[in-house]
């Protein structure tokens, strides 16, 4: 077997991630199918008069109340291209 450099390891591990990533999802989806209830009436069956919906009060948001937008600063920075280390402003 030949040795396993850093970018296969990395491979591997990313692969383990994924996976425990969609098994809590699955997880999460199964245990709130588990809390829905189940209707044993057939559809056209009996069907209930007594339903509600609740009404929203109050206007609606306003658009510029929001987060406000980021500012564009420049900082100082480094980063890898091609093999290399490159520091600039970005």
């Amino acid at each position: 077997m030949s040795v396993l450099n850093r970018r296969a390891i990395l491979g591997l591990a990313q692969g383990a991630l994924a996976a425990v990533a969609v098994g809590a999802i699955g997880v999460h989806l199964s245990e709130s199918a588990e809390a829905m209830p189940v209707s044993t009436q057939s559809s056209g069956a009996e069907k209930s008069t007594n339903r509600m919906t609740l009404a929203q009060w109050g206007p609606p948001p306003h658009p510029g109340w929001g987060r406000p937008p980021p500012r564009r600063h420049r900082r100082w920075v480094c980063w890898w291209h091609r093999g290399r280390r490159i520091c600039g402003w970005r």
